[in-house]
């Protein structure tokens, strides 16, 4: 009798979701772009240089720009205390392309869109336009294409990003108001 390999159940639920998005959008270029804003992304290192370089640039708003590298490297810290408790697998289901490779296998929250979140927020209040702030759905979108994370992984994401950069604002904006 000749082996017989199990057949992996259809998708349903997240993972329905992830093969549809992957369907729809996952061209060869859009996999490319995502792929790029997922190395941008990678434990927050992008939004820290962007925050030294707009520090550099503008010394008068130098705290704000600073804010933004640390609050984008406080949100990846907290997502990444929540991956460790939570400790929920990505996906792996057969008609998931995986188009990335992760630094580990634990998925909630999306720290990508942890650190995305804060850090556009923070952007946002830095520069006084709401520009940044587009980049938060495109950095979710892209982990899903990437068939590294659940929808519920990004939602989650940039709810904890948002408060990261809420409390962080909180907490500078009672300084400046000293100091003037």
């Amino acid at each position: 009798m000749a082996d017989v390999e199990p057949v992996a159940p259809p998708p349903s639920g997240e993972v329905a979701a992830l093969v549809a998005i992957q369907s729809t959008m996952g061209t060869p270029q859009v996999i490319e772009v995502a792929r790029a804003m997922s190395h941008f992304g990678e434990h927050a290192q992008g939004w820290v240089a962007v925050s030294a370089l707009g520090a550099l640039a503008m010394p008068k708003r130098r705290r704000d720009w600073v804010l933004v590298g640390a609050g984008a490297v406080a949100a990846h810290a907290a997502a990444i205390a929540i991956k460790l408790v939570v400790r929920r697998a990505r996906p792996s289901h057969p008609a998931v392309a995986v188009n990335v490779g992760t630094p580990s296998a634990l998925s909630f929250p999306s720290a990508h869109a942890t650190s995305t979140t804060a850090a556009a927020m923070l952007l946002s209040r830095a520069t006084r336009s709401r520009l940044p702030l587009a980049v938060v759905p495109a950095m979710a979108l892209s982990r899903l294409v990437l068939g590294v994370h659940y929808p519920t992984d990004v939602l989650a994401g940039a709810a904890v990003g948002a408060a990261v950069a809420t409390t962080a604002s909180r907490v500078v904006a009672p300084q400046k108001e000293k100091r003037k």
